[in-house]
C-alpha cells in the first residue's frame, strides 16, 4: 500500500481496541494517539517545540482556516504546513467541512445538539443568518471574517489540502446535526458517500501528478448520526470505494454529532465494518471516560480543541477532575495544578501564581494551563496505550475514571 500505513501490535482481548503504529513520511505515530489540535498552524499560545517536549506525536490544522487565512498557496510555497509551523512531525488536516457548516449557521464552537428540540432541517443559531447553502455539488459560504463568498466542493478541498502538504488529510463531507430529520440524514448519507468518491479521485489524480511529493494519505469520513443502519452503511460504503486504478482510502475518519452516551455504541459499529487493516480516527473527543470508551471500541486517534479552549478560559484536569483555576479557595494554594503530572508548568508554577495570572488577565495564564491540559490528555493516552500491551486497560480505566469521576466505574 505504500506510506503511511498502519500496522497492528496488539489487541484488546474481546474489542476491538488496539494498539499500533501509523507510519508517515514525517514520523511514526504510536496509536492509540492524541493529536493536539492547531487550528490556524498553531496550538493556540504554546510553541511548537513545546509540544513535542509534552509528547505531542501530530498536530491537526484546519483547512477552512487556513483557506481563509493565509491561503493555502503561502503555506505551499513555505514547504507545506510542517515547515510553515516549524514542526517536524506528523500533521493532519480535516476537510474545512465543519466549519463550513457550523461556522456558516452561525455556531461558532459547535453545532446545536438540543435533542429535545423538534427535528428539523433549517438549523441555524438564534439571531444569525445562514452564511452557508448545501446543493449536490458543494457547499457555498461566506467567510466569517469578512463575509466574502467562497465555494467549496471536494475537488476544492483536496486541492486545498494538497498545497497544505499534510500527512493525513479528509475526504470532505456534510455534517449534520442530531435534531436533522431522518430523511435528510438518509440524503446526507448518500451525498457524503458520493463526494467521497470524487475526493478519493482527485487525491489520486493530484498524487500522480506530483510523484516528488511525500504522500499523503486520504481518510473517508463516515457520517450517519445516530442511526446504527446509517452508520454501518455509510463505514461499508466508504470502505468499498475504489478508484480506477484499485486505490481506496488508507484510513477513515468517524465524524458527525455523537451523544455522549451513545458514543462507544456508534465508534463499535462504525469499526466492525471498517477494514482492520486501516486506522480509524475519532474527531472531536478528549474527555477521560470518552478516551476509554473510543479506544476499547477501536478508535486509534482522536483530535480535539477542549484542552486547550478551556485552558484558556481557566478550567484545568487533574487526576481527581476538572477544576477552575480562579476560584477563591486557590488564592493561597502554592501547590501544582496536579501533584502527579510532570509538565513543565506543574514543575514550576503553583495554583496561587496562575490564579494571579488571570486575574491580572496576563497572556501566560493561557500559556501555562495549555501546556498542562495538552500533557494531562496525551499522558494518559499513552498510559492507555501501554495498559493495553501490558493487558491491564480495565484496571487502568476504572483507576482513572473512578477518582476523576470520584465514582466506581464499570468495566
Amino acid at each position: 500500500m505504500g506510506e503511511p500505513y498502519f500496522t497492528v501490535e496488539a489487541e484488546l482481548p474481546g474489542r476491538l481496541g488496539r494498539v499500533g503504529v501509523i507510519h508517515t513520511p514525517h514520523g511514526d505515530i504510536r496509536t492509540p494517539a492524541f493529536i493536539a489540535v492547531g487550528t490556524a498552524a498553531t496550538v493556540k499560545s504554546v510553541l511548537p517545540e513545546t509540544m513535542k517536549q509534552l509528547g505531542a506525536q501530530a498536530i491537526l490544522a484546519n483547512a477552512y482556516h487556513l483557506y481563509l487565512q493565509p491561503g493555502p498557496e503561502i503555506v505551499a510555497e513555505a514547504g507545506g504546513l510542517g515547515a510553515f509551523m516549524n514542526w517536524a512531525g506528523p500533521t493532519f488536516t480535516d476537510s474545512g467541512g465543519f466549519q463550513v457548516m457550523s461556522l456558516g449557521v452561525g455556531f461558532k464552537k459547535v453545532l446545536a445538539m438540543d435533542t429535545s428540540r423538534l427535528q428539523t432541517d433549517d438549523i441555524i443559531a438564534k439571531g444569525k443568518e445562514r452564511l452557508a447553502v448545501v446543493d449536490e455539488d458543494g457547499v457555498t459560504f461566506r467567510s466569517h471574517l469578512d463575509g466574502s463568498k467562497h465555494r467549496f466542493t471536494p475537488e476544492v478541498s483536496i486541492g486545498i489540502q494538497h498545497q497544505l502538504g499534510a500527512d493525513i488529510i479528509f475526504a470532505f463531507d456534510e455534517l449534520t446535526t442530531l435534531v436533522n430529520t431522518r430523511g435528510y440524514q438518509e440524503r446526507s448519507v448518500q451525498r457524503t458517500h458520493e463526494w467521497a468518491v470524487r475526493c478519493l479521485a482527485e487525491h489520486q489524480r493530484l498524487q500522480s501528478s506530483t510523484p516528488e511529493r511525500p504522500r499523503q494519505a486520504l481518510f473517508g469520513v463516515v457520517q450517519g448520526a445516530q442511526y446504527e443502519d446509517l452508520r454501518r452503511q455509510a463505514a461499508s460504503g466508504l470502505a468499498g470505494i475504489r478508484t480506477a486504478d484499485g486505490h481506496s482510502f488508507d484510513g477513515y475518519g468517524i465524524g458527525g454529532a455523537l451523544e455522549k452516551q451513545n458514543l462507544a455504541t456508534i465508534v463499535g459499529w462504525v469499526s466492525s465494518e471498517l477494514p482492520a487493516d486501516k486506522p480509524r480516527h475519532l474527531l472531536g473527543i478528549s474527555e477521560p471516560d470518552d478516551l476509554f470508551d473510543a479506544v476499547a471500541a477501536g478508535a486509534d486517534t482522536f483530535d480535539c480543541v477542549s484542552p486547550s479552549r478551556v485552558a484558556r478560559n481557566a478550567a484545568v484536569y487533574s487526576a481527581t477532575g476538572r477544576f477552575n483555576i480562579t476560584g477563591a479557595r486557590y488564592k493561597r494554594d502554592f501547590t501544582p495544578i496536579d501533584a502527579e503530572c510532570d509538565c513543565y508548568t506543574c514543575a514550576n508554577y503553583s495554583r496561587a501564581y496562575i490564579r494571579h495570572l488571570f486575574k491580572a488577565k496576563e497572556m501566560l495564564s493561557a500559556t501555562l494551563c495549555t501546556i498542562h491540559n495538552e500533557r494531562f490528555v496525551i499522558r494518559l493516552v499513552d498510559q492507555i496505550r501501554a495498559a493495553i500491551v501490558a493487558g491491564e486497560f480495565d484496571e487502568l480505566r476504572a483507576h482513572v475514571l473512578g477518582r476523576y469521576y470520584g465514582t466506581a466505574v464499570r468495566k
